[in-house]
C-alpha cells in the first residue's frame, strides 16, 4: 500500500481532522490490548490451578512469561516496522493478538496456555510499540509528546478495568470467556486498523538486519536516546517497585483489606491520568525537555516527602503511601510521554527502533524492580525498602537527564 501522510492542519491540529481523530481513537485501542491482556486473565488464575490440575507456580507463568514476551518482542516489531511499514506490521500484530486468543481458549493443558500467552504477548506488543512510531510519524517531537500523552493513559485504565472484567467474566460464563474477550477486542481493532490506518513510515528501508543493528549502533551512541530511555526506564521502575511492594505494605504490614488498597490505587492512578491531560495540553507549548524536567522535580519531591514519612510514622495508614505516590504519579504523567517522544526523535527514520528498545528497557527493567522489591519487602516491618528503592530510581532518572539529555 502507498505511503499516506495526513494533511499538515491534521499533524498541527488534529482535533479539527476527523481522520486524525479517527487514527488517534484506533492508536487508544492498540496501545490498551497489551496490559488489558495482561490483568484480565488475574481473577482467573486461581481457578486455572483446579482447571487444570497443577500448580500455582506453572498457572503463574501465564502472567510473567506473558510480560517478559511483551517486553523482548518490542525488540523485533519496533525494527520491523521501520523494515516494512508501519501498517502491515500493526496488522500483522493484532492478527496474531486475535488467533492466540481462540488458541488460548481451546487450550487443554497449561503449556498449550502459556504457549498461547508467550504468541499472544508477541502480537500485542505490536500496538504499544508500532503506536508510538505512528505518532512520531505524524507530528514534530513536542506535538508527538501532547498525542503520546493521550495514548498512554490507555495503559492506566486498561489495568485498572481489566481485572473487573475479568472477574465477572470468570464467575459469570468461565475462564475461557475471557480469551473470548480478548480474542473480540484484537478482532474488532484489526478491523479498525484495515479501515483507518495510513501507512505512516515515508519509505520502505532495505538492509535488513545490518540496518538494523547500525540503527541500534547509532541510537545507543547517541547521548539524548539513552537518556531519554533512561528516564523512562527508571520512572516505571517506581511505577513497578510501588505496585510489587504496596499490596505487601497495606494487606499485611497495615491489616487492611484488599478492597481498600484497591480503591487507594485507583485514586493514585487517576493522578497519572491527570499528568497525561496535563502534558497533552501544555507539551506542545513548552516543549519536551522541560515537561521531563518538572515531572523528574514533582516525582523526587513526592517520593521524598514519601519517605520522610515512612521514617517519622512507620506503622502509619494508608494515606503516608498513597497521598504521595498521587503526586508522583502527575509527576510520571508528565514525564514518560515526553520521555518517550524524545526518544522516538533523537532519529525520526528509525522510530520504531528506537521506540522497541524504550520499551523493552521500560519493560525489563520494570520485572526486575518489582521482583526485587519483592525481596526485600520480605520480612520487613515498615515500607522503608519500598520507598528507599523509589527514590533510588527517581535520582537515576535525573541524573540521566541532566548527565546524558541536556549535557548531550
Amino acid at each position: 500500500m502507498s505511503t499516506v501522510r495526513l494533511p499538515d492542519q491534521a499533524r498541527s491540529a488534529p482535533k479539527a481532522h476527523p481522520g486524525a481523530r479517527r487514527v488517534l481513537i484506533l492508536l487508544v485501542a492498540m496501545t490498551a490490548i497489551g496490559p488489558m491482556a495482561l490483568n484480565i486473565l488475574t481473577p482467573a488464575v486461581p481457578g486455572l490451578v483446579v482447571t487444570f490440575g497443577t500448580d500455582a507456580a506453572a498457572v503463574q507463568l501465564t502472567l510473567s512469561l506473558y510480560l517478559l514476551g511483551l517486553a523482548a518482542s518490542q525488540l523485533v516489531m519496533g525494527p520491523l516496522s521501520d523494515q516494512f511499514g508501519r501498517r502491515p506490521v500493526v496488522l500483522a500484530g493484532l492478527t496474531l493478538a486475535a488467533v492466540s486468543s481462540v488458541a488460548a481458549l481451546a487450550a487443554t493443558s497449561i503449556e498449550a496456555l502459556i504457549v498461547a500467552r508467550i504468541v499472544q504477548a508477541i502480537g500485542a506488543s505490536t500496538g504499544v510499540v508500532v503506536g508510538r512510531a505512528i505518532i512520531r510519524d505524524l507530528y514534530d517531537r513536542d506535538r508527538a509528546a501532547a498525542m503520546i500523552g493521550w495514548v498512554t493513559t490507555a495503559t492506566v485504565v486498561a489495568p485498572m478495568l481489566a481485572p473487573m472484567i475479568g472477574g465477572f467474566l470468570d464467575s459469570a460464563l468461565g475462564w475461557e470467556a475471557i480469551f473470548a474477550f480478548v480474542g473480540l477486542v484484537s478482532a474488532a481493532t484489526l478491523i479498525g486498523a484495515i479501515r483507518v490506518l495510513p501507512e505512516t513510515q515515508a519509505a520502505a528501508r532495505s538492509g535488513g538486519i545490518v540496518r538494523f543493528l547500525e540503527e541500534a549502533r547509532l541510537l545507543i551512541a547517541t547521548p539524548q536516546f539513552c537518556g531519554y530511555a533512561l528516564c523512562v526506564a527508571a520512572n516505571s521502575a517506581m511505577f513497578f517497585v510501588y505496585i510489587g511492594g504496596a499490596p505487601h505494605v497495606v494487606v499485611t504490614m497495615m491489616g487492611r483489606s484488599s478492597a481498600v488498597y484497591g480503591v487507594w490505587f485507583a485514586v493514585a492512578s487517576l493522578g497519572y491520568m491527570a499528568g497525561n491531560f496535563i502534558a497533552a495540553q501544555y507539551s506542545a507549548r513548552l516543549g519536551v525537555d522541560r515537561m521531563i524536567w518538572w515531572g523528574t522535580l514533582l516525582a523526587l519531591f513526592a517520593v521524598s516527602v514519601e519517605t520522610v514519612l515512612v521514617i517519622a510514622l512507620p506503622h502509619g495508614g494508608p494515606a503516608i503511601i498513597f497521598v504521595p505516590q498521587v503526586i508522583i504519579s502527575v509527576g510520571s504523567g508528565f514525564l514518560m510521554p515526553n520521555a518517550l517522544a524524545g526518544a522516538v526523535s533523537v532519529r525520526p527514520q528509525a522510530a520504531g527502533t528506537a521506540s522497541g528498545f524504550a520499551g523493552f528497557l521500560q519493560m525489563g527493567l520494570g520485572a526486575l524492580s518489582a521482583q526485587l522489591v519483592s525481596h526485600l519487602i520480605d520480612g520487613a516491618n515498615s515500607a522503608l525498602p519500598m520507598v528507599v528503592v523509589m527514590l533510588g530510581f527517581g535520582l537515576a532518572g535525573a541524573v540521566a537527564f541532566v548527565g546524558l539529555v541536556k549535557r548531550g
